[in-house]
Order: C-alpha cells, then structure tokens, then sequence
C-alpha cells in the first residue's frame, strides 16, 4: 500500500468509526418523563353598569298636583361569574336627607324613590330590608335588573334641571 492509498484508508476508516460511535451514542440514550402540573385560580368577579333614570317632564301644577310621577325607570345591569353570589345595592343619593332628593344647585329640592318592583312598593336601598334577594349568576351572561322611579305629587318647586347621583354596588 502506498502513502497515499494507507492515508486515504487510514481517513475512511476514521470516518466509519466516528459514523457507527455516533450512531451507537444515538441508540443508547434513552428517555424519561415527568408530569407537568398545569392549575388556575378563577376567583369570583362582577361588572356593573347602568341605565340612567330620567323624568322626561315633572309637572306639578296639573299632571302631577295629585298623582306620582311614574313615568320613569332605568337599569343595574351585573355580569358575574358562574356560581356568584350577588346582591346588588343603591345608595341615598348626593342630597340625601330623610329621602332621595335632586337638587336644582340653588337649594330646591325635589324628592323622589327607587324601587324593585313596577308597582313601587318595595324601595331599593343598599341594606335589608331594601336590599334584593341574592342572586345567583348562573352563568356569565349579563343580568339586567329594572329600577323604577317615583317623583311624589304635589312638590311646589321652580323651574329648573334637577339631578342627583346614586352609587350602584354589586357585591359578590
């Protein structure tokens, strides 16, 4: 055999060697497992939003000198997770004193309620007896609830834009 020719065989058999090792080192790994633990919390959660409750037009001098101004009602819409617990609560008001009131911003007054039911015999407030039975969300879904308005008749009070803000709170 001559150089050339032993180097050249010296080179291919190097080769082949280095070829079967690794292929040998890729048959003999081998191989494990192990569980991957994957978990979340979803905790319970509500939106709340509403519709206003706006009188088109209190008149206490014909329409409304004897009867209530029913004219009106608005919403409390909740969106809770599935299974929530919810009660959902109206404040007194800004000018709160002994009744809700809506104020003109130079000290008149016109007093007016929130009610459950269509009838307006069941005031809504944000602690029992005023508060609504809880409800539970039975799934994700938006629960629209009305809320009814009542100016009382007979209120002898100026002329002007009355207003009043009301905290809507749902708890959960």
């Amino acid at each position: 055999m001559t150089m050339k020719s032993a180097k050249l065989f010296f080179g291919v058999a190097t080769l082949g060697v280095l070829l079967i090792g690794s292929t040998n080192s890729a048959q003999a790994a081998g191989s494990a497992t192990a569980n991957l633990a994957v978990s979340a919390i979803i905790n319970s959660n509500c939106t709340i939003t509403t519709l206003a409750v706006g009188f088109p037009a209190y008149d206490p001098i014909v329409t409304h000198a004897a009867a209530n101004d029913d004219s009106s009602s608005g919403s409390v819409t909740i969106t809770c997770t599935k299974g929530a617990s919810t009660t959902i609560g109206l404040g007194q008001g800004l000018n709160y004193s002994g009744s809700n009131r809506m104020a003109d911003g130079s000290a008149n007054f016109l007093t007016y309620g929130l009610f459950q039911d269509a009838g307006r015999t069941k005031a809504w407030g944000n602690a029992a007896p005023n508060l609504p039975p809880a409800h539970i969300a039975a799934d994700k879904n938006p629960l629209i609830v009305p809320v009814y308005g009542r100016i009382p008749s007979a209120q002898d009070l100026p002329a002007g834009t009355y207003n009043d803000t009301v905290v809507a709170t749902v708890n959960f």
